[in-house]
């Protein structure tokens, strides 16, 4: 059966296109404020890579557990390596959810500022292509992001480089995400990940193994998301709704359990944050398009801190 896929559907080729690229920006602009999602095409990030990662993603989270929680630091509240199964739960939802993962960060020379403010990479020595494969495509990624906030910013009538200029040198994180097959004594109301909303700017996700990442539409019904090859799932979250004052949406979403308990499924979401110093104080021409009061101001780095704290990262 040919799957089709249930969101806006963009091609990154038309912003570099003259003809077209202002049409890309109105389809971009338009998926956020109505569903805060798109799938997009020709992203520039390697296909062979995304596959390589996966393939490194499988080699350590299959290893034993006494081997993977090597990996895991307390002191770093999961924010680099690994983080154990069942440590994180969605905001406000009693269990937690089926997954572990392991995060990767910006790497930055010893001599840059913000070096010493962000915990160093860790690297399983068991998968000697873990850190290779993963800092490459966190750096492809990452361009395809910088362009996609450069569209954003356009369609906001703002200076091209307003969001992207936020997330230079910033803590964005590559989370790579194994969800295990479903135990027979899990506890009902657990899911792989509960509904939530992510705080970042916007996620890139990277086409999944396995189908399951449903969003919540406005009728209170839940649309899944295929994942479909050659496609980058894209999310609006928290910080660009705040940004915003609501015009673009941060959009509740959640991984359902599948029909086959027996089946796992690996995920590669990248969440572009701003750096901690940005302020986060509505855009006045958004407020005033959204006519409803300006949102109180925060910056991007207490807001990452308040919700670390309600999904149980840190104390």
């Amino acid at each position: 059966m040919l799957l089709t896929q249930t969101i806006p559907v963009l091609d990154l080729r038309d912003f570099y296109a003259g003809d077209r690229r202002q049409t890309f920006v109105n389809q971009l602009g338009s998926a956020l404020e109505d569903t805060g999602f798109f799938a997009l095409t020709h992203h520039g990030v390697d296909t062979d890579l995304i596959q390589a990662a996966y393939a490194a993603t499988e080699a350590f989270f299959t290893l034993p557990e006494a081997v993977k929680l090597r990996y895991e630091d307390p002191a770093l509240h999961g924010q680099r390596g690994f983080t154990h199964f069942g440590r994180e739960h969605a905001k406000d939802h009693p269990v937690p959810d089926l997954k572990e993962f392991w995060h990767v960060g910006r790497e930055l020379p010893p001599d840059h500022p913000l070096a010493a403010k962000y915990p160093a990479n860790v690297s399983p020595i068991e998968v000697p292509q873990f850190a290779t494969v993963m800092n490459q495509l966190y750096a492809q990624l990452e361009a395809c992001a910088t362009e996609l906030l450069k569209a954003c910013a356009l369609y906001l009538g703002e200076s091209e480089t307003l969001l992207s200029d936020m997330m230079r040198d910033s803590d964005t994180i590559l989370r790579v995400i194994h969800y295990p097959p479903i135990a027979p004594d899990v506890h009902p109301a657990s899911l792989r990940a509960a509904a939530h909303e992510d705080i970042n700017l916007i996620t890139l996700l990277c086409e999944a193994t396995g189908d399951g990442l449903e969003l919540l539409q406005r009728d209170g019904t839940w649309r899944s998301i295929s994942a479909l090859p050659g496609q980058i799932i894209v999310d609006s979250g928290d910080m660009l709704q705040q940004l915003t004052n609501g015009q673009l949406k941060s959009t509740t979403h959640r991984v359902v359990n599948p029909t086959d308990e027996r089946d796992r499924r690996f995920s590669m979401p990248f969440f572009v944050h701003p750096r901690a110093e940005v302020d986060l104080t509505p855009l006045p021409a958004c407020v005033a398009r959204t006519a409803t009061p300006a949102m109180p101001s925060i910056t991007a780095g207490a807001y990452l801190q308040q919700r670390l704290r309600e999904i149980g990262l840190t104390g």
